[in-house]
């Protein structure tokens, strides 16, 4: 048989077009992550994990998105049963800079794959957006991750036309870590982000280590005394109670005129999800207080 050079030219047409087509990555069915901020941006995205850890607390302290009762919990963050995470059979394990220790024993079930959100010199809201394109793009559902984003902009530009300004008062988002210390989330910390996006000034000046600044004496509040005091929960058992009857706290101007809002938890290591449920409380809780004070 007799080859032209038509015949030639289809031929390595067609082999091109092989070596071209390489198939892409499937997309994981089952995935599993060890990290909250993770747990929240796939539910959010409607991706039930396979497994996660400290589902108990996450449940009392993220609050939402809420986690379906089929992902099974892995126990404390510091401790994780491996042999669960080994029984949930993941295809993939989505993990972050703080659990980086544990991903070559992760890494023998399943591959890992990393986010960086809260370190030195990352601004949390943007690591947050780019971790959720990159959970899009990994579990092809790139048109979710797109539409979370969006719809988060969208929300916090609604609450701060809402808000329109507030009263002109700085406010300082903090959590008690006992009834004498607290830690004050500043302008890189996600809280700190999010008062920016509402058109809101942070009364704590300085830049916060990863998420917050901690421990934080009490008596610091005394030098904002025109600020709001924004206290996110959770805190410990008896320190709401300890503060009501202690005389300095009852004695801050903030204290002393109502200026003192109690939101509830939220997670302090969160991601978009955590983002939008600060800025929703805050939102609603400023125009109660103000009603309040007349």
């Amino acid at each position: 048989m007799t080859l032209t050079r038509r015949d030639l030219f289809g031929a390595g047409a067609a082999a091109i077009a092989g070596f071209s087509a390489v198939p892409a990555r499937a997309a994981p069915r089952r995935v599993a992550t060890v990290d909250w901020s993770v747990l929240e941006s796939l539910l959010a995205l409607g991706v039930t994990p396979v497994a996660a850890p400290e589902l108990v607390q996450f449940r009392e302290v993220a609050v939402e998105p809420p986690v379906p009762p089929e992902t099974a919990d892995l126990g404390l963050r510091g401790t994780m049963n491996l042999e669960v995470l080994r029984l949930a059979a993941p295809e993939l394990i989505f993990s972050s800079s703080f659990y980086r220790s544990s991903e070559a024993r992760l890494g023998r079930i399943a591959p890992v794959e990393s986010f960086t959100i809260y370190a030195p010199g990352v601004l949390p809201f943007g690591a947050c957006v780019d971790m959720t394109r990159r959970i899009g793009a990994r579990l092809g559902i790139e048109d979710r991750a797109e539409r979370l984003i969006g719809d988060t902009g969208a929300e916090l530009a609604a609450l701060r036309a809402r808000l329109g300004g507030g009263d002109g008062r700085p406010l300082i988002p903090i959590n008690l870590g006992d009834p004498r210390h607290f830690r004050a989330f500043g302008r890189n910390s996600m809280f700190g982000e999010v008062l920016e996006r509402l058109g809101l000034e942070n009364a704590w000046r300085d830049n916060t280590s990863y998420a917050a600044t901690a421990p934080v004496g009490l008596e610091v509040l005394a030098l904002m005394p025109d600020a709001w005091i924004v206290m996110i929960q959770p805190v410990p058992p008896d320190a709401r109670k300890t503060l009501s009857n202690s005389a300095f706290w009852n004695a801050l101007p903030a204290v002393r005129e109502g200026r003192v809002l109690w939101l509830e938890p939220i997670n302090h290591f969160g991601a978009l999800p955590a983002a939008r449920r600060f800025a929703r409380l805050l939102v609603e809780a400023l125009p109660t207080a103000e009603r309040a004070n007349g």
